[in-house]
Order: C-alpha cells, then sequence, then structure tokens
C-alpha cells in the first residue's frame, strides 16, 4: 500500500468566495477524523481570495476514493454546485527517499 498525496485546487467564481469558503471550511474536521487520513489543510491564496488549494495526504488511493463518498464530501458538492469556477485535483506518489543523506 502506498500513501497518496493530493493536491487540490478550487477556484470560485468572485460573487461565490466567501460562501465557498465557508463550504470547504466544513470539509475539515470531519475529513482529519477519517480512517486514513493523514493530513488535511486548507489554504487560501494572499492574493488572490477566490483561490483555495487543499494539501492532502492519505494512507492509500483506496482511503481517498471512501472519502469522496462520505456524505460531508457529498454534501460540500451539493452545496458549491454552480459556485466554483475551476477545480482540479493532483494525486501524487513521493518519489525521494525518506532518509536524506543515506548511502544508496
Amino acid at each position: 500500500m502506498s500513501r497518496l498525496t493530493v493536491v487540490a485546487k478550487v477556484v470560485a467564481k468572485k460573487e461565490s468566495v466567501e460562501s465557498v469558503k465557508s463550504e470547504l471550511l466544513k470539509l475539515v474536521a470531519p475529513t482529519r477524523e477519517e480512517e486514513g487520513c493523514i493530513e488535511y489543510n486548507l489554504h487560501q491564496d494572499n492574493d488572490d481570495p477566490a483561490l483555495f488549494i487543499f494539501y492532502e495526504n492519505w494512507e492509500s488511493a483506496a482511503c481517498l476514493e471512501k472519502h469522496i463518498t462520505s456524505d460531508h464530501f457529498k454534501s460540500y458538492a451539493g452545496a458549491v454546485d454552480g459556485l466554483i469556477e475551476e477545480k482540479t485535483v493532483h494525486k501524487m506518489t513521493r518519489i525521494e527517499s525518506k532518509k536524506q543523506g543515506a548511502p544508496s
């Protein structure tokens, strides 16, 4: 089983920034309690308040899939329908060695 890192970008429509932010914030606490969630952090861009980035780490892709089908995620998706200008999700695997400077 391989850990999975997710960087998700959400851009709210300019007139919907506060509504989207409120819904994104509702995801944080319940998601951090999910099985397999290692890290789940929400960021808002300092120069563009409509831009939000999630930085996430999951124990496995299966744990992430369970998150996407959770009630709180489905609730978020319904609440922001029509309020999002852009959304991109990058699923990544760490490739650097865990111990820097260790002999090969």
